[in-house]
């Protein structure tokens, strides 16, 4: 084999391709009866760092390499043909950012991350998704491939990133509108504005033309704006207080107590009562020993009382709820009237 010729220094493109003419490396391999040629070895090395350990065909052979070189690193089972023309070149498990590379690549120009891939890419999600899903241009065909869910889209949204990834704002926007309830809606705007700013969310959502929950989006980013982070923290405000006529609380007010840094989810600041929403759906041991020691610090310290409800009160039984509230405002001072949301409603006759 002839010796190594030192590289060149070359630009590289958004593909890993060198911009500049192929570098005048010559290398064989002998394979059987044949030679292979090989490609150019550090600017391989380089691609594939860059890659996650994927490498297309193509990227070989403009590298010097042909198609005996890579069949010889699949026989030996150094590499794998992960799709067509896409080889992961590890031989250990797959990361699922090797497997969403190889598929980025084997859609090829302008494909990138979107929908469920995307949102874990981005920490929207924490599940990986078992399929990758991808976005297109419209007028790509990319053959169908296991393990790959393929959009194709007159308008592709923005993307970038390596892999490359459709943005935050898109993907709110894409798997909002796929969205099969109320709180998934505003879970997902909640998790979406702790990435980037509610603003990027709100343009995404005025961009498209077709949208399921178009108001309910606008509805919720309008409730992110103002501090409410999670779908029970939404329904408490628009099913307990505001059905039944009782004053807006302070969210996610923080504060230091002795020893204790605070962050209370509602908080009645004139009547000087506070409400916790437990997000869990169950908890058969009750508060928590740190909710226990919370609670306590509030009295003590501040002579608070902490009312503390759980999915069911808020989802279940609502009226109760905002009955209980509005007992313990009326005994801190509130003067105002509870009102019935419906004519079964028993809120309005707490007293």
């Amino acid at each position: 084999m002839p010796a190594e010729r030192p590289e060149p220094h070359t630009a590289l493109g958004a593909a890993g391709l060198s911009t500049a003419q192929p570098l005048a490396w010559s290398g064989f391999l002998l394979t059987g009866q044949a030679l292979a040629m090989e490609p150019q070895p550090r600017a391989l090395e380089s691609i594939m760092r860059r890659q996650s350990q994927v490498v297309t065909r193509q990227q070989v052979l403009h590298l010097g390499g042909d198609g005996d070189w890579i069949r010889s690193r699949v026989r030996s089972g150094h590499w794998r043909r992960q799709y067509y023309g896409v080889y992961v070149t590890t031989t250990g498990p797959m990361t699922w950012r090797t497997r969403a590379t190889a598929a980025v690549l084997y859609a090829g120009a302008g494909a990138a991350l979107s929908h469920s891939a995307a949102a874990y890419r981005l920490g929207l999600s924490t599940r990986a998704p078992s399929t990758i899903e991808l976005s297109i241009p419209h007028a790509r065909v990319v053959s169908p491939a296991p393990g790959l869910r393929l959009h194709r889209r007159r308008m592709m949204p923005a993307a970038h990133g390596r892999p490359r990834t459709v943005t935050t704002a898109e993907t709110f926007v894409d798997l909002a509108d796929r969205a099969r309830s109320i709180d998934d809606v505003v879970g997902l705007a909640t998790r979406a504005a702790r990435v980037t700013h509610s603003r990027a969310l709100r343009v995404a959502v005025a961009s498209r033309t077709r949208l399921r929950h178009r108001r309910l989006l606008e509805d919720v980013l309008g409730d992110v704006d103002v501090g409410v982070e999670s779908p029970l923290e939404r329904r408490y405000h628009y099913d307990v207080e505001r059905a039944h006529g009782l004053p807006r609380a302070t969210l996610q007010r923080r504060e230091a107590l002795p020893g204790l840094w605070l962050r209370s989810d509602c908080t009645y600041d004139p009547w000087r009562v506070r409400v916790e929403l437990d997000g869990q759906l169950g908890h058969p041991g009750g508060a928590s020993a740190a909710d226990i020691w919370r609670d306590n610090a509030v009295r003590v310290h501040t002579g608070d009382i902490t009312l503390r409800y759980r999915w069911v009160h808020i989802a279940a039984t609502p009226c109760e709820t905002a009955s209980q509230v509005a007992r313990a405002l009326h005994a801190r001072g509130w003067w105002g009237t509870v009102r019935s949301c419906g004519p079964r409603c028993p809120a309005g006759h707490s007293g």
